[in-house]
Order: C-alpha cells, then structure tokens, then sequence
C-alpha cells in the first residue's frame, strides 16, 4: 500500500469502530441472523434499527441498502445481502463483489469518509475465507483507485479479540531477542550481521524439535569421540554414535543436501515449484495459502525468470508452508533475505517458526505494531 495506508485490516468488534459506515451482513427477508448481524442489531438498538430494516423490505444476494448507526458509533450502517456459498458456481464470487463495490459508492455517495466491512460470507454463509480475502482487497483496492476513503476490514471472532494482544504471548520476546537496532549493526559490523541471522536459528525450543528438523549445518558444534553435541546458550542435544537414529539422521541431511545441490542454480520460480512438488502439494491451495490471485499466479508459472517483490515472495513462502532454512532459500533466489533489522521479517519468520501459515493473521499482527502489511 501506500503511505495513507487507505485499507487496513484489524482485529476488533465491529460494533465498537468508529467510523463514518459499518458493513453488516445482511439477509434478503427483513430479519436478522447469529453473528455479526446480530452483534449489530443489539448495539444499534434492535427496535429502530428492525424499524428501519423492514422499511427498506426484501432486497436480492449483492443488493446493499443504508440506514442510521442508531446507538453504533458509526453514523451508518450499511446493510449488504451476503451470498449463501454453496459450490462457487453459482454466481456466488460476483454477487460477493457486489457487496463491497456497491457498498462503498453508497458510503461515498452519502459523504463518508471512513468505512468498516467485516469479512463478508465467510461465516455462518460458509464462503471460503482466503478467497473471501482475496476478492475484498480486490474490490476495495479497485475503489481506493479512484476514490479516496480509509477502509478498515474487520477480522473478528470473540476468541482472539478476548485474547487481545496477547494471542501471541511470547512474540514480544521473540522480537526483542531477534531484533538488531541499526546502531548494534555499525557497532559490531560483520560480527553484529553474523550473531543477527544466527540467533534466529539457535532457538530456545531445541529440545523440542524432532531430530530432522535441527539445522546441524548451521550451528557451531562440538565434537568428541562419544558424541555429537549441538551447543545452545542453554539447551544441548545429544546423539549416542551408537545409536541408528543417528545415522538415520545423518543420511537424511545428506539426502537433503544432494538434493538442494542439484537445484542451486534454480531461479525463484523453479525452485519455487520444485518446492511445491516435493511437499506434493498442489498449486491451487498454494495460492489460496498466500492469498494470490490466480491469474498472477499462472503468471509465475509460465515464466522461469519471474521476479517477485519482496511480499509477494514472502506470501508465497507460506503458501508452500516452507521452514525457516527453506525461506531464506527460496528469498534468497530472489535476491531477498530476512534482515535483524527489520521488524517485519522479525514477525515474519516467528510465525514460519511457528508453523502458522496464515498471511491474515500475520498482516493482522504487523497491523498491531504498526508495520506496513503484506497484502497489497
């Protein structure tokens, strides 16, 4: 986005926004439904606002309609007809559009400034939610085009707003163990850079991990005749020499590593989908996972010496759900690398680490802290 950072996504109640318009899922028949139609018929005053709604009567799947805020802190409230998803053939993708197209030339055409849409169909309507993602951002990118608005979508469900900032109780410490100020980085030079990258590999979690997943290439090892000792501030892993798993071990890095060498000279995009078919995974979740179109994604594929911004080939590292040595990889291909001074790529790879392969929720937390987002 842009530095007015016109579409923000946030997690919070709806009902609570304060802005100019809030998007209410609607029904056809003048009554409301569970969940975020009925959150807005309780805080707006159930009376006027049914009131109001019976009024405006039966209205078609896309049809939007406005009416007061009542008791809302919103001046409006925009009432848009959700589509019921049932197999994405049934006109369900252009009736989902027409929500939010037709739903902010309404707040425009009645003067506001600011509106706030939750994430329309994908809850009790059962639209599927990474595409529900995708065709919003589209619809509210194509506006804010020719039109200038603040747009907020609204990602809530009572269990994460409850948690608050806390749903991620150890990312702070997380950043604060990761996080090198520019200032450290002229101080130590190359030594600052070095201990910057490592750090992200020497977790706290050691013990935890599962034999094949401790990056041995990558950490400063000590030898002895009886074992294999991988050093940590305070963890240590130890292989019995005897012991099968251990060569098990060994000959799975060296399978790993044969394989890699075969594909060191793979641009982004081939390594990219040699990833993708070691995983066996298929290309459409892939897609889906990053929340990129598909139309950009066959791009990718037809073309070997595709070039991705730096986001674009960040979403597609979740997309194909890789680790945090299979991340700097792909990036690297690119030209990209997850920098200790860059706060976004700090967020970024605590959620590779993670395992959470969720570009909302990860857009929702730099969000939080007040970092640009990754979906465009």
């Amino acid at each position: 986005g842009d530095d007015k950072m016109p579409l923000k996504i946030v997690r919070n109640d709806i009902t609570k926004m304060k802005v100019d318009a809030v998007v209410n899922t609607a029904n056809e028949e003048p009554i409301y439904s569970l969940g975020v139609d009925s959150a807005i018929y309780k805080a707006a005053g159930e009376k006027e606002l049914l009131a109001a709604r019976q009024k405006i009567g039966y209205m078609n799947e896309g049809e939007v309609a406005i009416t007061s805020g009542y008791n809302l802190l919103a001046k409006h409230i925009i009432h848009a007809v959700s589509p019921l998803f049932i197999d994405g053939n049934k006109g369900e993708e252009e009736k989902l559009r027409n929500c939010y197209r037709k739903s902010l030339h309404l707040a425009y055409d009645n003067g506001c400034k600011s509106i706030a849409f939750p994430l329309i169909a994908t809850g009790s309507f059962g639209y599927p939610k990474e595409e529900g993602m995708r065709v919003a951002i589209d619809e509210i990118n194509a506006f804010l085009l020719n039109y200038n608005m603040l747009v907020y979508l609204v990602v809530f469900d009572s269990e994460t707003t409850r948690m608050g900032k806390k749903l991620y109780p150890d990312l702070k410490d997380y950043i604060d163990n990761n996080y090198i100020e520019e200032k450290k980085k002229e101080e130590y030079g190359f030594f600052g850079r070095l201990l910057g990258s490592e750090r992200s590999v020497l977790r706290k979690d050691l013990s935890q991990r599962s034999l094949g997943k401790c990056q041995v290439q990558e950490m400063p090892c000590a030898l002895n005749e009886s074992s294999l000792e991988i050093m940590d501030d305070e963890d240590t892993i130890e292989f019995d020499l005897t012991d099968d798993s251990y060569d098990e071990f060994i000959e799975e890095k060296d399978r790993a590593i044969n394989e890699r060498m075969k594909h060191l000279s793979d641009t982004f995009q081939q390594y990219l989908f040699y990833l993708i078919d070691e995983k066996k995974l298929d290309n459409v979740s892939v897609y889906k996972r990053a929340i990129i179109d598909k139309r950009q994604f066959s791009k990718i594929k037809n073309n070997e010496n595709y070039h991705p911004d730096k986001a674009t080939a960040l979403r597609l590292c979740v997309g194909v759900m890789l680790n945090l040595d299979e991340t700097k990889d792909l990036l690297a291909r690119a030209g990209y690398a997850l920098s200790p001074c860059d706060k976004r790529d700090i967020i970024f790879s605590y959620f590779i680490e993670k395992g959470i392969y969720d570009v909302m929720e990860i857009d929702i937390t730099l969000e939080e802290h007040g970092l640009p987002c990754f979906i465009e």
